[in-house]
């Protein structure tokens, strides 16, 4: 059974479900209040926008991306499956190489935390599964350091805001295809409505 590590715990999709909640209720008035975070993009269904709000958390084990090319340098992301742009095992997503600034602003299990809270350019190369079909997830790679910058000593899950931003904002190399149709096309595309590497399939 896979586990998720969120910095505190270790938690089984069991306990994901039933901590998720809190997570989602952060987030929940200003997602249904902006008709932007609800906005699906006109290929697949998929939830799509240049920014919005956000919840965060980290992984390790970040060698093998769903886009097919890891960072061989810089801090990356993998990005909930609605927004990454494609299903499990059919390759690239429209997600793949964009640049994000995120911020966080809040942590949903201690909401008497008022920082200091930190942001942090990242590019998005991988998606975990998203069984919640909701708008937005960010896991942040530990192995590349992402999440030890971003998350305050102790906090290992926060809500706050993300921002697709050109990446010339973002420091780092890719490294070497790991497979064919391997893309990371978002890092040259314009911002989001704009296509990149594609969506592929049907959101779930």
């Amino acid at each position: 059974m896979p586990h998720f590590h969120t910095g505190l715990v270790y938690l089984s999709y069991a306990n994901m479900l039933a901590i998720l909640p809190v997570l989602l209720l952060a987030l929940s008035s200003s997602v249904i209040s902006s008709p932007l975070d609800l906005e699906e993009r006109a290929t697949g269904g998929y939830i799509q926008n240049p920014s919005g709000t956000a919840s965060f958390t980290y992984y390790s084990g970040c060698g093998s991306p769903a886009c097919g090319i890891a960072a061989s340098s810089g801090y990356t992301a993998a990005i909930s499956q609605l927004a990454f742009g494609s299903t499990p095992g059919s390759g690239a997503g429209d997600a793949c190489g964009r640049c994000f600034s995120l911020t966080g602003q809040a942590d949903p299990y201690s909401p008497s935390y008022t920082g200091p809270f930190h942001s942090i350019v990242v590019k998005t190369v991988a998606n975990p599964e998203n069984q919640y079909q909701k708008p937005v997830h960010f896991d942040l790679c530990q192995d590349t350091g992402a999440s030890n910058v971003f998350f305050p000593s102790g906090h290992g899950a926060l809500t706050g805001t993300y921002t697709e931003v050109p990446c010339s904002q973002w420091s780092g190399h890719d490294g070497s295809p790991l497979w064919t149709g391997a893309c990371l096309s978002g890092e040259t595309a314009p911002i989001w409505p704009s296509t990149g590497c594609g969506n592929k399939g049907t959101a779930p």
